[in-house]
């Protein structure tokens, strides 16, 4: 049942196998064991498609409530018994995987031994589902309504940042208008690649902004910021470690965009288990720290 469901999520048997650790061939054959079991086909296969019959859709319908019950019990009982067990699979961007979630997972893997841990880093917003990932880490300023279920961990600011060399040789702007003079390095999936919302004592100010440089990692832009390409604007947790360095300093400080806030995003199906609970409860705490 478990197989067949991963299957149909994933639209591959060999996607599926790779999630569960087997082979492709033993997952078809268990497959073919199942549909004659039932007296019935539940899946159609060709070389190129996959799809469910009427009869696959209805088992794959009623096989996500049982399986969800299950894992919910097994989560119950090994929480209880101190112990969690299984694949945890999460995805998160690069920059926030590489710089907060990267140095907790020592810790986190040393409470939790018998945990498997799968963690993917895409800048790009990925489907959880064929993905196969149990939770997603994103930085958003909303979540847009969907069929995910989605739980704020946390915060982040965003400023404007450049290097002392940049800034000695093309001079500092005073007021949000200069930085239309400027350089620009743009982090090219943000919301704000086009326009700057500056918050600051004199209320909202919008300036357009065309990056001469667009990026599509933070910490690629950073270390652009860092050898004095331009002015652009960046997260705390990246730029807090340059900051104290003296590598870079805060441009108009009285001003910042608005924050950015850190949500833990699952499968509306999936809910929150046990493996996931764990996970963030630990991240969080490191966020708080």
């Amino acid at each position: 049942m478990k197989a067949f469901c991963r299957i149909v999520e994933r639209g591959s048997f060999a996607r599926a196998a790779e999630d569960l650790g087997v082979s492709p061939a033993l997952l078809s054959r268990e497959i073919k064991l199942l549909e004659e079991s039932l007296g019935s086909s539940l899946l159609t296969r060709t070389t190129r498609s996959m799809s469910l019959t009427d009869q696959g859709r209805l088992y794959y319908d009623e096989a996500q409530g049982i399986l969800d019950a299950v894992g919910r019990v097994e989560d119950r009982i090994r929480e209880g018994a101190g112990a969690l067990r299984g694949h945890l699979k999460v995805n998160a961007s690069s920059s926030f995987g590489q710089t907060v979630i990267a140095p907790l997972l020592p810790g986190f893997l040393r409470r939790y031994p018998d945990l498997r841990l799968t963690l993917a880093l895409d800048d790009r917003v990925v489907d959880m589902v064929e993905g196969g990932f149990d939770v997603s880490i994103r930085i958003r300023s909303s979540m847009p309504d969907s069929t995910l279920i989605a739980r704020k961990i946390g915060a982040v600011r965003q400023r404007i940042f450049a290097s002392p060399d940049y800034l000695e040789d093309a001079g500092t702007p005073a007021q949000p208008q200069d930085i239309t003079r400027h350089k620009i390095v743009g982090y090219l999936f943000a919301d704000h690649l086009a326009e700057w919302e500056l918050d600051g004592p004199g209320g909202i100010t919008r300036i357009g902004v065309d990056p001469h440089v667009r990026v599509g990692s933070s910490l690629v832009l950073r270390d652009l910021l860092i050898a004095g390409q331009g002015i652009g604007t960046m997260p705390d947790f990246i730029a807090n470690a340059a900051q104290r360095d003296g590598a870079l300093v805060r441009v108009l400080p009285e001003h910042e965009l608005p924050p950015r806030e850190i949500w833990a995003v699952t499968a509306a199906r999936l809910g929150m288990d046990a493996r996931v609970s764990a996970f963030l409860d630990h991240l969080q705490a490191a966020l708080r720290d």
